[in-house]
């Protein structure tokens, strides 16, 4: 169970799921151990938060366990999606643990939004990829040609030629790591006004400094803080939240990051249904 997701799920408002889904990651496999070790690295952390005032086990948060996947990866997603689904049904926000990317698809399937905003070092946009277009590597293409109208993606900085063609795009924006201060930053209350998004995190957008515990880890990429801000500026905004692509190839750095970032995501999103 990730700590303080204590609420039944009947009385949840968040609704905590793990998808360990290891099929398609490329140069280090691992995911599959994501959702479990995140909340095993997240169990330091104290309940009170002095920012919001709160405590995470006081905002409804019910952990739902894994959804065991298998290798047909179009089928474990529509199966995911569909568990996502009654979560949004229920008015709770479905909050994912990775495994790879590739299940960001089954949350935007299930939340419906209009913009994906993604934290990635990586495009993925391709068209397909090892042969296959559900590839890890293909899934913003595949989110934005099948679910949403448009996809930010913060932290890029790796990617074919053929994805920076199609990054060009009116329907993509790219915020480089070296401009995600700023666009965090610059983000404006009516940013995201007229528009409902979801927020993936992949944990490779962070400099591997910071996060060696990823698939394809990417040197050049995002500190903690300005994703923590990134996080909270979106949050207020998102009606669904995962954090992907945590592996067990480090010592719990990036883990531990993802649980931080679940949690800030749940106690700005509860702080703004307050306003």
């Amino acid at each position: 169970m990730f700590p303080g997701a204590t609420a039944d799920r009947d009385a949840a408002s968040y609704v905590v799921t793990g998808a360990p889904l290891d099929v398609t990651t490329t140069f280090q496999p691992g995911t599959r151990f994501g959702p479990d070790r995140i909340r095993r690295f997240a169990r330091p952390y104290d309940d009170y938060d002095r920012r919001t005032e709160d405590r995470f086990s006081a905002l409804d948060v019910h952990d739902a366990g894994d959804v065991a996947p298998w290798t047909d990866v179009p089928a474990y997603l529509d199966h995911l999606a569909a568990e996502l689904r009654s979560v949004t049904l229920d008015d709770a926000v479905p909050l994912v643990l990775g495994g790879e990317h590739t299940v960001t698809y089954a949350g935007v399937d299930a939340v419906a939004p209009d913009v994906l905003v993604v934290v990635d070092a990586h495009l993925d946009l391709r068209d397909a990829y090892d042969g296959t277009p559900w590839s890890h590597a293909c899934v913003t293409r595949r989110a934005l040609d099948d679910l949403v109208d448009r996809v930010v993606i913060v932290g890029a900085r790796a990617g074919s030629a053929a994805e920076w063609e199609r990054a060009a795009a009116d329907d993509v924006t790219v915020v480089t790591p070296e401009d995600a201060r700023a666009w965090v930053d610059g983000l404006t209350p009516d940013r995201f006004a007229d528009e409902s998004v979801y927020l993936s995190v992949d944990i490779d957008g962070f400099d591997p400094g910071f996060a060696p515990g990823t698939g394809t880890p990417e040197p050049f990429g995002l500190a903690p803080r300005e994703g923590r801000d990134l996080v909270r500026a979106i949050a207020g905004h998102a009606d669904g939240f995962d954090v992907v692509e945590v592996t067990d190839r480090d010592d719990g750095q990036a883990a531990s990051l993802a649980g931080k970032l679940l949690r800030e995501f749940v106690r700005t999103h509860a702080a703004s249904r307050d306003d």
